[in-house]
Order: C-alpha cells, then structure tokens, then sequence
C-alpha cells in the first residue's frame, strides 16, 4: 500500500508545456554560463554551474526551485546584470518568468 504522507509529484512529460520552458531556461543558461567562464567570472560561474542540468532534469518540485535560484541571480543590490550582456541575461530571465508563470497556472 502506498504510504498516503508522501506527495506525489508528476513527472516533467505530463506537462510537455513546463517541460519544454524548462529546457528553454536550460539553454538560456548555457549561454550564461560560457560567458560568465569566458569572462573570468568566478562567482557567477559558480552560482550559474548547476543551473542548465536542474532546469533540463528535475522533476517539477525541483525545476521551480531551481527556477527560483535562478531568478535570484537578479537581485536589486547585486544582479548578474552588472557582469554579463543583457542580450544573455534579459531572454534568460523572461524563460524564467514565463516557466515559473506556468509552474504556477498548473498547480491551480
């Protein structure tokens, strides 16, 4: 018998809308992340590392959390917009904001 405290979270490909932003992020990230590592920016590369794999692999729970650290990265005081190009950071925040949009309408 199943144990009835546990959540069950669905899978990533029962929401191919959610799955597919989430690999949109992903690259988004990539991209990010080879100009924090070609712009010698240790800190952001650091924050940026573990981004693209969570975005293209985690389950749902996972992909907004890691949604979440992502859109962190644009702080008001310190905000990966000061070290990198807005033609990266801006379409990597608006995959943000549209995944974490949907993530959203779907648990409604």
């Amino acid at each position: 018998m199943a144990d009835p405290s546990r959540t069950v979270v669905p899978a990533r490909h029962q929401h191919p809308l959610i799955d597919d932003l989430g690999l949109v992020a992903a690259r988004h990230a990539d991209r990010l992340l080879a100009a924090a590592r070609e712009r010698g920016h240790a800190r952001w590369t650091a924050y940026l590392e573990p981004l693209p794999d969570r975005l293209r692999d985690d389950d749902l729970r996972g992909l907004r959390a890691a949604a979440l650290r992502a859109r962190a990265a644009y702080g008001p005081k310190d905000s990966i917009r000061d070290a990198l190009p807005a033609d990266l950071t801006e379409p990597f925040l608006e995959s943000l904001d549209r995944l974490l949009r949907e993530i959203n309408r779907s648990k409604g």
